[in-house]
């Protein structure tokens, strides 16, 4: 059904409310390298997971293949901001920040235009099983090697702090800081606050449109998935280049507000 449909994109959504604060946590207290390796694993596991439940009866195992994917991408959602702070410094913060966002929208634009390519709509079920499964070996091994360039090439923080900011923050005790207090201030920043319920509501908007893809082009518009596909990479691509920009022109103006 459709509705069962749209729960392998808003199984995503779901997941990523109650587990944000968790993997933040674990983020500040564990660092960068843990959550990227959790992330990288998670992903490659789910996408292995999917291969078993081609048969129609198996689509639950479709949607626990989802979840595991979800579950990873709490924690790499996460990483663009620290990894930028991290390894930037002050004059290329929000560039690097947008390449890595720049990736998982690119991630998704993909995602919008492979999947209807690789698998055509026919009725014959073996046939699309094969297709799918095209489909599924080709995400699962590029997950997994990802996951392996992860274990080998990713670092925790490089040698030299790139910031003074981030001199400080490598310099303080541990126990000067306090998670539980830093949530506490932020949800006391108007600021803060008004930049959360802004991005809240644009986001919402965004994730309306690939769970509404999904369904939609089976329902209503028989026979366009490939262009329907190619109508939400036209959105997302239009986006990652404002991205960019955005990220250049922050880092040479400073003019956030």
């Amino acid at each position: 059904s459709a509705f069962a449909i749209d729960w392998l994109s808003m199984s995503y959504m779901l997941t990523y409310v109650p587990l944000l604060f968790p993997v933040a946590w674990l983020l500040d207290k564990r660092g960068l390298r843990i959550i990227a390796l959790a992330g990288s694993a998670l992903n490659a596991l789910g996408a292995w997971v999917k291969l078993g439940s081609l048969k129609p009866h198996l689509f639950p195992v479709t949607v626990l293949g989802q979840v595991i994917c979800s579950l990873a991408q709490v924690f790499i959602l996460g990483m663009p901001s620290r990894i930028a702070s991290v390894w930037f410094g002050s004059h290329e913060v929000s560039t690097a920040c947008s390449i890595a966002v720049f990736g998982n929208q690119l991630g998704i634009a993909v995602g919008f235009l492979v999947p209807p390519v690789l698998v055509p709509n026919v009725e014959d079920v073996e046939t699309l099983a094969y297709h799918i499964s095209i489909m599924f070996f080709m995400t699962a091994g590029m997950a997994t090697a990802l996951f392996i360039l992860v274990v080998i090439v990713f670092k925790e923080k490089p040698p030299h702090p790139p910031s003074r900011a981030q001199a400080l923050i490598q310099s303080r005790p541990t126990e000067e800081y306090s998670y539980v207090r830093s949530i506490l201030r932020l949800l006391r920043n108007a600021n803060f606050l008004l930049l959360m319920v802004t991005y809240g509501l644009h986001t919402s908007k965004v994730m309306i449109l690939p769970t509404a893809a999904n369904s939609f082009p089976v329902l209503r518009l028989a026979g366009e998935e490939v262009n329907a596909g190619r109508i939400g990479l036209t959105i997302i691509l239009s986006g990652m280049v404002g991205a960019l920009i955005s990220g250049i022109w922050l880092d040479r103006t400073k003019t956030y507000k």
